[in-house]
């Protein structure tokens, strides 16, 4: 299909040819074709009959474990049947390519990496390890996961028997320090930065495309709903993630 069959693309193709160290931002939207719900879209947002303050919260952890999990479950299990899909297969091959310098990511799902992403940095933290509360041993998540999602049988320490948090942050909690500096210095150093499946109202992550483009970046968007830096934006492409990103990488690496 040509570029002009997709409005933005061809712009944003040859801005991002041009690029010498271009670096992607990614929300929970590049994830939803893989199955998983994202937080604000009307109708299918995790937040939309949910309080996160009482679902996903340090203190709703921390108040009752219990509940915590029992709520988390049925996510849980989305989590753990997902695979990563075509968005985030388009990034590893740019990654790969030379045609993106690193990509920073709003999401726990882990999906980046296992599409073949190399150089991500989580904002959010993960799910692939959980952090016991009392001793603070450090856990791999496929060793009680499946148990977990079938039975609900809460996970617990090994060592102490304390109760395990998962690595994501939840509300309530600091994000990881080393993190964020590293993300503040990829967006000040860019010349184009690509966000892809973000609303960009969660700061800090909402803030480093208008960091970027202070520091003479270009920025290209790609995201099924306004966000508030469309007008400052090189291109805006409101289409699906997982068929406008593949089409980006085609025309950049093949076009």
């Amino acid at each position: 299909m040509p570029a002009d069959a997709l409005p933005g693309l061809g712009r944003a193709s040859r801005l991002l040819r041009d690029a010498r160290r271009a670096v992607a931002l990614t929300g929970a939207g590049v994830s939803t074709p893989s199955g998983l719900p994202d937080f604000r879209t009307p109708g299918s947002g995790l937040w939309e009959h949910q309080d996160p303050m009482t679902v996903a919260s340090l203190l709703a952890f921390r108040h009752n474990p219990q509940e915590f999990y029992a709520r988390l479950q049925p996510l849980a299990l989305g989590f753990l049947k997902a695979e990563p899909n075509p968005a985030h297969r388009a990034l590893s091959r740019l990654e790969s390519a030379g045609r993106l310098f690193g990509l920073i990511t709003q999401n726990i799902d882990g999906l980046h990496q296992r599409a073949g992403s190399v150089n991500v940095v989580e904002l959010h933290g993960n799910l692939r390890q959980a952090t016991c509360v009392d001793c603070g041993a450090v856990r791999p998540s496929e060793s009680f996961a499946e148990d977990f999602t079938r039975s609900g049988i809460i996970p617990r320490c090994p060592a102490c028997g304390g109760y395990l948090k998962p690595n994501a942050i939840l509300m309530g909690e600091q994000l990881p320090w080393q993190a964020i500096q590293t993300a503040m210095d990829w967006s000040r150093t860019c010349d184009l930065m690509l966000v892809v499946g973000s609303s960009l109202e969660i700061t800090p992550a909402g803030q480093l495309p208008q960091l970027a483009v202070r520091s003479g970046a270009r920025c290209i968007i790609i995201n099924r709903l306004p966000t508030y830096m469309d007008e400052r934006a090189d291109v805006v492409l409101r289409r699906d993630v997982a068929e406008a990103l593949p089409r980006l990488a085609e025309e950049v690496l093949d076009g």
